[in-house]
């Protein structure tokens, strides 16, 4: 593998912090499986941290502005991979497009269904915030054979909080975002100690797809995505405490 993967890269980065991660529950990572990734986040270190822990380079669905901030732009998606979604009116279709092509070709699609309301706003280590449905549209749609979604919980033990720059200054990139419209600084979360805790996969079946093509389509989209927001829930409580 060459130098400048993104796993390399990650584990390059994570070393540069002093970073030390624990991971559990490892066995429940499905093997020969397109592998769509959720988990909670807080940090811009965490596309990191899923990538070191899983030994795999992941293709991110990430924000919007990080594909129109220079250097930033750069890191993200040159070394690390990732895809910016588009603006708001073809931010759906274009992120459904680009996973399902990804997820076909057996690489590892990341996802952080908190948006970007837990990164512009310091929230505690142990709460998961509301998932947006888009990856269970997304799962439930692709068509994608031996299909899984596993959900992650990254529990911070040990961190350091500090700021970066003006929230406001965001709206330059993407004006669109009603979280950049406000006063203060964008937080910004340093892991010391952090432990990456794999639940339970999910597997999309010929019986989910025929629900989601029927009457119970809003059944099955609560139904995986509670499975997920509940299992990286109960994994964050597990983790930091």
């Amino acid at each position: 593998m060459s130098l400048n993967s993104p796993l390399d890269i990650s584990r390059l980065l994570l070393a540069t912090f002093s970073t030390r991660m624990f991971r559990y529950y490892e066995d429940r990572i499905p093997d020969d499986a397109s592998l769509l990734i959720v988990s909670n986040h807080r940090s811009f270190m965490d596309a990191m941290i899923l990538m070191s822990a899983l030994s795999s380079p992941i293709r991110f669905a990430c924000h919007h502005y990080m594909g129109q901030v220079p250097i930033l732009r750069e890191i993200v998606t040159g070394q690390l991979g990732c895809f910016p979604l588009d603006i708001n009116q073809n931010r759906q279709q274009s992120f459904f497009a680009q996973s399902q092509m990804l997820l076909q070709s057996k690489q590892m699609v990341g996802v952080f269904p908190e948006g970007a309301e837990p990164m512009v706003q310091s929230t505690p280590a142990s709460v998961v915030g509301e998932f947006q449905r888009g990856f269970a549209h997304l799962a439930l749609r692709s068509g994608v054979p031996d299909l899984a979604i596993l959900p992650i919980a990254i529990a911070s033990l040990e961190e350091v909080n500090t700021t970066a720059f003006p929230l406001k200054m965001l709206s330059l990139f993407d004006p669109s975002e009603p979280l950049f419209n406000q006063y203060g600084w964008h937080p910004l979360v340093i892991y010391q100690r952090v432990a990456v805790l794999i639940g339970r996969p999910y597997w999309i079946t010929n019986a989910h797809q025929h629900q989601y093509h029927g009457k119970q389509a809003k059944k099955v989209v609560s139904e995986l995505t509670e499975h997920c927001h509940s299992e990286i829930a109960n994994l964050l409580q597990q983790g930091c405490y």
